[in-house]
């Protein structure tokens, strides 16, 4: 019997903790995402500044990029090369994005090259293995760009002038450019010349949904409470089982009280005497019709 109950036991807090855990984990996801969707509605709308008061010259490590993302900026240059995002699904549609690499002229960013994600196009529409997508402008353009963290490398090859990945020095090695390109971080062009970039589609603007993540904790914190209370009940149940004079459903053995007849008790008695009675006077006869007289 203790065996059985430490393996309830065992059982039950496994679970649970197994529970608690998946519950911390939806919990972290519903913090981020919550946090995230808080730096979109600080940050998206906001005036551009210059990207000099926010990026430093050697690259964004003198900043926390993640906490600048969607800040919008503005950058004044030239694109010196462009390179295509493969597989990258936007609006519901498979899709391609266009990436133009801007040498920044003065300030303190001068000479600096910042990889741009000008929009996407629909996958079908990129001609070819070695197409780089739409032309930026040419000459110097004023671009308008919102802040994001460079994305971590895919490990995977791409056809030339295309990249898996937003990697700042993979795109300028798909491209093809030199020179100083600012790590660690991106723009997502949202003007140029004061204009949406011309021959793709806009980038959509982030969802502000948060998701089932919080839901999802609490459902798993809800199971851990379950598995710990069924523990309870089936060792309960277990001991009340063993207890000396209980049947196997719990309820105690012994005489059982006689239910009152019924009805159709009485009248079959009534039967039973009545064929009894009938029997008894036949052989009662027969017996009498053997005996002769003396």
């Amino acid at each position: 019997m203790r065996g059985r109950a430490a393996a309830v036991v065992g059982v039950a807090v496994l679970v649970a903790a197994g529970c608690v855990l998946a519950g911390r984990w939806q919990w972290t996801r519903h913090a981020d995402r919550s946090a995230e969707v808080a730096r979109v509605a600080a940050h998206y709308d906001a005036a551009p500044v210059p990207a000099e008061d926010l990026l430093a010259p050697d690259g964004s490590e003198a900043v926390d990029v993640a906490d600048l993302a969607w800040r919008p900026v503005t950058l004044v240059g030239r694109y010196v090369g462009t390179a295509l995002l493969r597989n990258r699904p936007t609006s519901g549609t498979p899709a391609v994005h266009a990436l133009g690499l801007l040498e920044v002229e003065g300030g303190r960013l001068d000479g600096a090259v910042v990889v741009l994600d000008r929009g996407w196009l629909p996958a079908a529409e990129a001609d070819g293995a070695d197409a780089r997508g739409p032309a930026p402008p040419s000459g110097t353009v004023t671009v308008v760009a919102r802040l994001r963290p460079a994305e971590q490398p895919s490990g995977r090859d791409a056809p030339a002038g295309q990249v898996q990945r937003i990697v700042p020095d993979e795109v300028a090695a798909a491209a093809g450019t030199d020179g100083h390109v600012l790590g660690g971080v991106y723009g997502a062009v949202a003007t140029e010349d004061g204009a949406p970039p011309a021959g793709v589609q806009p980038l959509p603007r982030p969802e502000a949904d948060l998701g089932p993540h919080l839901s999802y904790a609490f459902q798993w914190w809800v199971f851990a409470a379950g598995a710990l209370v069924g523990a309870v009940v089936l060792l309960r149940r277990d001991a009340a089982e063993a207890r000396p004079g209980t049947s196997g459903s719990g309820r105690t053995s012994g005489p059982r009280r006689r239910r009152a007849p019924t009805a159709e008790d009485e009248e079959d008695a009534l039967l039973d005497a009545a064929e009894r009675d009938a029997a008894e006077r036949d052989a009662a006869e027969r017996r009498a019709g053997r005996v002769s007289p003396s």
